[in-house]
């Protein structure tokens, strides 16, 4: 299964099949919907114009396919399974949880039950740049969210993540599943 290398980047990215390029997009964000816009728009000028494609494209996803995404990211907190790559990225963005207080994970499994009996599904937060503690905050007050109000945040949080991955993917980062 081919991944994008750091030496082909954008161009290989564009020259590689539509269903290679879905299994690519996937990594990113694991919507079948979001995989299919995105592929279908290549090839893409530069950087900017794939990751802007790629945010446009969360931003427009129908809530099931924004569902089917969530699926495959862990809890703020927990290891990550799946693929390697996607793995690896996931562990990276939640490195904030670390190495941090038990007390402060304890919250965080207890917040993620809490939101996820109030939401249905995963708690999701671009955690890259964020402590335990940060997470944590965020997922108390996004508790106090109506479901509108959070649909718009996790469609924002996932666009974030995504936009990160693009990048990852770009670079070659956590090549050979």
């Amino acid at each position: 299964m081919p991944n994008v290398t750091p030496a082909e980047g954008l161009a290989g990215f564009n020259a590689l099949t539509p269903p290679e390029a879905e299994r690519e997009l996937l990594a990113c964000c694991a919507s079948r919907a979001f995989a299919r816009a995105v592929a279908a728009g290549r090839p893409y000028d530069d950087e900017a114009a794939l990751t802007a494609a790629a945010v446009g494209a969360v931003r427009a996803l129908a809530w099931p396919d924004v569902r089917e995404a969530l699926e495959a990211h862990p809890r703020v907190g927990e290891r990550a399974g799946g693929p390697e790559r996607e793995a690896s990225w996931s562990r990276q963005e939640q490195a904030g949880t670390a190495g941090a207080d038990r007390k402060v994970l304890a919250a965080l499994a207890a917040g993620n039950a809490r939101y996820e009996e109030r939401f249905g599904h995963v708690y999701l937060v671009c955690a890259t740049g964020l402590t335990a503690a940060e997470m944590l905050d965020r997922l108390e007050g996004r508790l106090g969210n109506d479901e509108t109000a959070e649909r718009a945040v996790v469609r924002e949080e996932l666009a974030a993540i995504t936009r990160l991955r693009v990048a990852k993917l770009l670079a070659g980062q956590g090549e050979g599943r």
